[in-house]
């Protein structure tokens, strides 16, 4: 059977990524798998901006809110289930849309995933302040470590410095020693990527107008119960984004004004790492960054075409 190429979708949260998605999966006969670390976890719902259950029903979703909160779910697990669902998918003649913000995801399912032991979120912690306070200086640490890297890493690729420190503080290597990638899942006729590159101040009036709306909607009784479970303040979702200021707020550390406006400042700043991501790792991948549901749509719909049309030719 003859397979239609793959969609792969990245943005910025708060990009439109869910509505975008469920709309091509109705005009293109498609099933929607979740590209999104946060949007796993089945106990952070409203702070990951999970799909609601009126938007899940209407196409079919995979991978959303499948992992307990107490679990480290990581980018090899992830790969793993995404490629049964795009098999399954593929065999019955339907077109996988892989849509999320963990550009991580979706490199490792093009490009192919280097075996770099999983790093303690602790470690990350480490290597993500270190970064933020000082990029220059943090560079320059990682060149005396690893120098290969620090001449493909430039000091504004805040992602990839952070990832190629965390490794050397946790391993004592360097990350360059680690990275002979798995050949990729998906060929490059196999698939086609798209970002979504909305108006930065746009962006972050929205993040900071659904940030509101997450509060309105059940957001800190969410956090609220995750804090009691007592988890570790290191795994994946006590660091999502939202969690830490409830944490302290819980704590009798800060005000809940104070755990808000870290919140929506924590996301910014994600949105903005995200957009470096976009840059760096994806420059080849077609931008959209009108907002209209209708012209992206426009969009991919006729460039998957152009590209489905042209692999059948052969």
């Amino acid at each position: 059977m003859r397979t239609a190429p793959a969609i792969l979708i990245h943005g910025p949260t708060a990009s439109g990524k869910t509505d975008l998605s469920i709309a091509l999966a109705k005009e293109l006969d498609g099933e929607i798998i979740n590209a999104d670390a946060m949007q796993v976890y089945k106990d952070l719902s409203v702070l990951s901006a999970r799909p609601s259950i009126e938007e899940i029903a209407q196409a079919p979703h995979h991978m959303f809110g499948h992992v307990d909160g107490s679990q480290r779910y990581s980018t090899g697990l992830w790969l793993k289930d995404a490629c049964e669902r795009i098999e399954d998918i593929r065999a019955r003649g339907k077109v996988p849309i892989l849509a999320g913000g963990t550009g991580l995801y979706l490199s490792a399912l093009v490009h192919g995933l280097s075996k770099v032991p999983d790093v303690p979120e602790s470690v990350k912690r480490k290597a993500l302040d270190q970064v933020e306070e000082d990029r220059e200086a943090a560079h320059k640490a990682l060149a005396l470590v690893d120098p290969e890297a620090a001449m493909r890493i430039r000091p504004l690729d805040i992602q990839r410095l952070t990832r190629a420190l965390e490794v050397f503080y946790h391993t004592g290597r360097s990350i360059t020693s680690f990275q002979t990638p798995e050949p990729p899942f998906l060929k490059q006729n196999e698939w086609v990527g798209f970002a979504l590159t909305p108006i930065r101040a746009e962006l972050y009036a929205r993040i900071n107008a659904r940030y509101d709306k997450m509060l309105e909607t059940g957001a800190p009784d969410e956090a609220r119960i995750l804090y009691e479970r007592g988890l570790s303040k290191d795994l994946p979702i006590m660091r999502a984004h939202g969690m830490p200021g409830f944490c302290e707020y819980f704590d009798g550390a800060i005000r809940l004004e104070d755990s808000i406006e870290r919140g929506k400042r924590d996301t910014r700043r994600y949105a903005k790492r995200q957009f470096t991501w976009i840059a760096h790792q994806f420059p080849f991948w077609a931008r959209i960054p009108s907002n209209s549901l209708e012209v992206r749509k426009k969009v991919i719909c006729s460039i998957h075409s152009e590209i489905d049309e042209r692999v059948l030719r052969g």
